[in-house]
């Protein structure tokens, strides 16, 4: 029997479909797609980004450890004179990634063996561009420590993203993370690096990566910082990445004690601020017992922010957790020179530095595995 409605419905339920594409497109864009459009030719728009596309293309092929020649970073890069920035590309059984490498003036001088801090971008963004945003490169000139930023490739996430949610990717000697550590120790041993004060810090799929290289690496790294991230075991598939972003996932407990910083802004519509608490959470499991202290401020002519601490007495933090509020998702206190920043916040960078530099690893924990 003819249906003189059955077109009509068919054209409602095919824009339903298409606005509930539209709306998780939106929940990804703006962690997916970068903040700043590239300035090169105009190309053929891509497709929206839906959750479906979150997987990227298939890993790397597999190559034997053979670390290429450094060369400059680029003369656009202003640098101090006496300081080092370098794109250097690392090779492994597990894949290859280039970085940028930053080594300070002060290095010449120092004369101990100086700290290393592992920076890992967000979906989107560059090496250059996460050292421009968070400035990290500045305070390595002021406190004297290395900075490596590891760059994911297009070959192994369509969006540069890292993949913190694939379950190959979140255990020890496997996909990213021994890859990341491979890189980590090459660094160590090549250049003056002091192997009880090495740290990690990551912003959004960079945090989450951090997240998992910190508490499978614990022999290598002293203290991580999380800034608008996931806990370990967010998602385990691609399938359960919108769900932990939109709405929060605890993830799942881990025994290792890793000294934690955490940032999220209060307003953050790409990943819930639910995940910065859950984070705290699993971070202080591992500790038997620490006292917490909150306080609140304000940045003159800027954001207000909440600061808990969890500490031994009055000793040092081993978890620590800012909630800026009114913040997006962003790099708070970044410079606008990188995208993803929030200049309006709380220096989340010099914040973090001040963190690791507290904390060490210790002989016996660097040889326990």
């Amino acid at each position: 029997m003819f249906d003189p409605f059955k077109r009509s419905r068919a054209k409602a339920a095919k824009t339903v479909r298409r606005a509930t594409v539209s709306a998780m497109t939106d929940a990804w864009g703006s962690i997916l797609a970068p903040a700043k459009p590239a300035k090169k030719p105009a190309r053929k728009p891509k497709p929206s980004v839906t959750a479906r596309e979150v997987s990227g293309n298939s890993s790397p092929a597999r190559t034997v450890a053979k670390p290429k020649v450094p060369t400059t970073a680029s003369s656009k890069t202003r640098i101090p004179r006496g300081a080092i920035f370098t794109n250097e590309t690392y090779e492994s059984a597990f894949g290859a990634r280039s970085y940028k490498l930053y080594v300070p003036a002060s290095a010449k001088m120092a004369p101990d063996k100086l700290p290393l801090i592992v920076m890992l971008h967000g979906c989107g963004q560059s090496p250059l561009d996460f050292a421009r945003g968070t400035g990290m490169n500045s305070l390595a000139e002021e406190f004297g420590f290395l900075v490596l930023y590891p760059a994911q490739a297009r070959e192994a996430h369509n969006y540069r993203c890292w993949n913190w949610y694939r379950q190959s990717d979140q255990t020890r000697d496997t996909g990213e993370p021994a890859l990341l550590a491979g890189l980590t120790r090459q660094i160590i041993s090549d250049r003056n690096v002091d192997p009880a004060k090495v740290y990690v810090a990551g912003l959004s799929a960079g945090a989450a990566a951090g997240l998992i290289l910190a508490t499978e690496y614990p022999d290598i790294f002293a203290a991580v910082g999380a800034h608008s991230g996931l806990a370990v075991g967010a998602a385990r598939d691609p399938a359960s990445v919108p769900k932990a972003m939109q709405s929060g996932a605890p993830g799942h407990r881990h025994d290792v004690k890793i000294p934690t910083i955490i940032f999220h802004g209060g307003s953050d519509k790409t990943i819930n601020p639910r995940n910065g608490r859950f984070i705290a959470i699993r971070a202080l499991e591992p500790f038997d017992r620490l006292d917490k202290s909150e306080k609140a401020g304000r940045i003159v002519g800027g954001r207000e922010y909440l600061r808990t601490v969890h500490r031994v007495g009055k000793g040092r933090p081993y978890a620590e957790q800012w909630v800026v509020h009114g913040s997006g998702h962003a790099w708070s206190g970044g410079h606008s020179a990188g995208s993803y920043t929030d200049p309006k916040g709380p220096d989340a960078s010099r914040a973090m530095v001040r963190f690791f530099l507290q904390h060490r690893t210790t002989k016996k924990r660097r040889n326990s595995v």
